[in-house]
């Protein structure tokens, strides 16, 4: 067969006749990898991805410390903190008196009385559990910035055991005198190595115990802890109470009398309280810090 196309092209391809071959590129076909083990696993924090931070708990204002594990699983309760209340108007004569006396030892009333005439009755008539002292012999103290007393002061809402002036009173015209278990216990222990008497055999006499109770001192119903070890175990059942109902109602109670030095902290509402109360420690002996802490003297009612 002759070379020649039918096209009339002799000794040459006709690129008609032979056209070129084109073939196409292929495709890569993408394979699907099955997914790695640690890639089903969640990743790794990076530098890019830092690990996610535990939210830490919030503590409420004034609430009682959590219960920290000791070594020995009990509670330290020598850091509780307890609260004294009283108006401005009575912060003058307490500086002065260099004390605050229990009820049982006041010669006259204070300028602004919180407690209802029955209340102090009830309190003359109710006994230390495990003593022969009345209740009104002892300086109370609340456990708790909120006790259920101040609230209902906070509030204005009726309660039997206040008097009308405490109830005629705003919350920012009270003050609050902090200290510390175990400030208080350290100060009974050095006022009683200093006035110690004895008795003929020369045998030091032991100075009465701080108490703390369950409840109002002077309910039928409340427990007390009267000696060094129950109010120990009184202390610390109110601290790890779960829902800290109970340690709004409780007291500690001091006997005689609490001298001034034993007070850290004295607690306002505002800034105006604070320089009126500095105004009143400028001719005293005693320089407790002045803090304004308002959650203290807000009602659990008031919008936050």
């Amino acid at each position: 067969m002759d070379d020649e196309c039918i096209h009339g092209l002799e000794g040459k391809l006709c690129a008609l006749c032979y056209p070129k071959v084109i073939t196409e590129p292929l495709v890569p076909v993408k394979k699907t990898r099955a997914p790695k083990l640690s890639s089903l696993r969640d990743p790794l924090p990076t530098a890019a991805m830092p690990p996610a931070r535990v939210a830490r708990p919030v503590r409420v204002a004034g609430a009682p410390r959590p219960v920290r594990a000791e070594k020995n699983s009990t509670d330290n309760v020598d850091e509780q903190r307890v609260y004294h209340l009283t108006h401005i108007s009575n912060l003058a004569a307490i500086l002065r008196d260099g004390c605050l006396f229990a009820s049982a030892a006041l010669t006259t009333r204070p300028a602004v009385d919180i407690s209802a005439p029955a209340t102090r009755e009830s309190r003359r008539d109710a006994l230390v559990a495990g003593t022969e002292r009345s209740v009104a012999e002892y300086v109370p103290f609340f456990l708790s910035p909120n006790a259920t007393v101040w609230e209902s002061i906070r509030a204005d809402a009726a309660d039997s055991r206040l008097a009308l002036d405490a109830h005629g009173s705003e919350a920012f015209d009270f003050v609050m005198l902090v200290s510390t278990v175990k400030k208080i216990n350290d100060g009974l222990v050095a006022t009683t190595m200093t006035d110690a008497s004895t008795t003929d055999d020369e045998t030091p006499l032991v100075p009465s115990l701080v108490a703390v109770t369950n409840g109002d001192a002077a309910g039928s119903l409340t427990r007390f802890g009267a000696t060094a070890a129950t109010a120990e175990r009184m202390l610390q059942t109110l601290r790890a109470e779960a829902d800290g109902a109970m340690i709004l109602e409780a007291e500690l109670l001091v006997p005689d009398a609490v001298p001034m030095e034993l007070v850290t902290l004295i607690g306002v509402c505002n800034d105006n309280v604070r320089e009126t109360v500095r105004g009143i420690l400028k001719s005293s002996a005693f320089k407790p810090k002045v803090a304004v802490y308002p959650p203290w003297f807000h009602s659990s009612a008031d919008p936050q």
